[in-house]
């Protein structure tokens, strides 16, 4: 698991932790091309430091960014239905 350290995570590596892509070119071509949505808007930047509470709209889902500082290296999302 990705270790939480500032309680932030990349967008890149939220989508490829999530299983949407199986590797980080995939994940930087889908943001660069306008598939991802974070909180409503357009971001194209794969590098987007994503917090607790942001939603990452992609392929029709919404997730919800939770990250659980509690323990250092657990990361927790949850999906959340439109």
């Amino acid at each position: 698991m990705k270790k939480v350290r500032d309680n932030t995570i990349k967008l890149n590596q939220f989508l490829k932790l999530m299983g949407i892509v199986p590797t980080g070119g995939q994940a930087k071509l889908m943001i660069q091309g306008g598939d991802v949505q974070v909180n409503g808007m357009l971001e194209t930047r794969r590098g987007r430091r994503l917090v607790p509470g942001d939603k990452v709209t992609i392929q029709g889902q919404t997730l919800e960014v939770n990250l659980n500082n509690e323990d250092e290296d657990v990361v927790i999302f949850t999906e959340q239905t439109e």
